[in-house]
């Protein structure tokens, strides 16, 4: 459980995740968590692992998609989870950064395996994950959010560092600055190469990236599927009854996950 906050008051951020990329992410193998949106903070942030169960189809995906761009700087060992629990807290990661993916791409200081992560209009950069001893369940809420001081309070004593297969570090263009790693101050030169691609990593991104857009229409599907349902019990209330609604309402802002 957590709770909802604007302005970016953000005291103990939780973002929830779909699996397999939740625990990809925590595990350490996953540095780059991509988004349609840049990243409102810097800093710890708490991963929860929503309530879907994820199809086998698409874990062979992903970890493959890992594999072959771990391959591109040698890295061939690669322990991935041994399970991937949903509605869960998971762990915790620090978002050093945000990119757009073409700036991520063209930054040549970086492995070339941490700039193919880069698939989507925002990328944010991630470091040093942790991850629980034990998973706990809750409930998340979309977008990021607060965890319940409470709930942080009894995770923050269960982490424990993560040996990830290449950690990487982003540097900062101001280290004073902790948002100075953000869209537009990286200069995107057109002049930066491709980089080259074997068959097998052409495939794993294909794959990917099929997996994640399967995944998307499945969730609209669902979510279309529950808003007619939804709106076929739908009886008609009073204003008086919809303003009771609204404030007592609490239950309603949390999502399935």
């Amino acid at each position: 459980m957590g709770s909802r906050t604007g302005g970016g008051n953000y005291r103990h951020p939780c973002l929830t995740m779909h699996q397999p990329w939740a625990s990809l992410l925590v595990h350490g193998i996953k540095r780059v968590e991509g988004r349609s949106w840049p990243a409102p903070i810097r800093g710890r942030l708490w991963i929860h692992a929503a309530s879907k169960i994820p199809d086998p189809d698409i874990i062979k995906a992903m970890e493959d998609f890992y594999r072959e761009i771990y391959a591109v700087n040698g890295v061939t060992d690669i322990k991935f989870p041994e399970n991937y629990p949903v509605s869960r807290l998971l762990g915790c990661v620090e978002v050093v950064g945000c990119l757009k993916c073409e700036e991520l791409s063209s930054w040549e200081e970086l492995p070339e395996g941490v700039r193919l992560e880069g698939q989507t209009e925002y990328c944010w950069l991630c470091e040093q994950p942790q991850r629980l001893v034990v998973p706990f369940e809750m409930r998340g809420f979309q977008g990021v959010y607060n965890l319940e001081k409470k709930i942080y309070e009894a995770a923050v004593r269960g982490l424990r560092p993560v040996e990830a297969p290449l950690p990487v570090k982003f540097p900062l263009p101001d280290p004073q600055d902790l948002f100075s790693l953000k869209p537009g101050s990286l200069s995107c030169s057109s002049s930066v190469s491709k980089l080259e691609q074997s068959v097998g990593l052409c495939n794993a991104i294909a794959g990917a990236q099929a997996a994640a857009s399967q995944f998307a229409m499945k969730s609209r599907e669902q979510s279309s599927a529950e808003s007619g349902s939804a709106e076929e019990n739908c009886l008609p209330v009073s204003s008086g009854t919809r303003s009771r609604t609204k404030a007592s309402g609490q239950e309603s802002r949390f999502i399935r996950r």
